[in-house]
């Protein structure tokens, strides 16, 4: 499997409809443990970082993930810009120089991602955020061997396990037990963006 520009274009093409579909939906999630504009926020900033990719002939996916994440930095509001922005200009940066992206080096963006969500976010693993996304889908990416229909497994698993947790971080948590049952919208967001990555990925299978 090798990804190049297009098919990293095409994965913020897929991301930005499937969270302009779902845009009340995650302003729904955000209501009641959050600021009540994550779909809001989360589509203006896609339709904003697509309408930018789609004007510039990039020579390599690590230029087109730079330019999503300084779009989506400045554009989302909230935590989640800080948040995707940093997870892209991490990926950027891991995968600089290369015209076409394997497996390998993909995982490698993917752990650099998740490491820069880490930093910034303050958190791990289990406490409600999208992290309980993109631990997982970095796990799976880093055992080797990936399909679309294995990566959606794990996705759409690792939401329903994020669901039953408890936030112990962001405004959620102060919600404690209360937000046990709740999706974290930033888990849901990034469910929507890995539903793409498999699609993009099905069509090289």
């Amino acid at each position: 499997m090798e990804l190049g520009v297009l098919d990293i274009v095409k994965w913020f093409e897929l991301s930005n409809e499937k969270i302009q579909q779902n845009k009340d939906y995650l302003t729904s999630l955000d209501r009641p443990i959050g600021d009540g504009d994550h779909g809001i926020n989360m589509a203006r900033g896609y339709q904003e970082t697509v309408n930018k990719i789609n004007t510039v002939d990039y020579a390599e996916p690590s230029a087109v993930l730079k330019d999503a994440a300084m779009v989506l930095l400045s554009k989302v509001g909230g935590a989640s810009g800080p948040l995707y922005g940093t997870a892209f200009l991490k990926m950027s940066v891991a995968v600089k120089g290369m015209v076409v992206l394997n497996l390998r080096t993909l995982t490698g963006g993917l752990a650099a991602a998740l490491a820069g969500i880490k930093q910034r976010g303050k958190s791990e693993l289990g406490e409600k955020t999208m992290i309980d996304i993109w631990g997982p889908v970095v796990d799976y990416f880093t055992k080797g061997e990936i399909s679309s229909a294995g990566l959606m497994e794990i996705v759409s698993s690792a939401l329903e396990t994020s669901k039953e947790t408890m936030a112990t971080k962001g405004r959620a948590a102060y919600f404690k037990e209360k937000s046990i049952g709740h999706l974290d919208p930033g888990s849901a967001s990034s469910f929507y963006i890995f539903e793409a990555l498999a699609e993009v990925i099905k069509e090289k299978e």
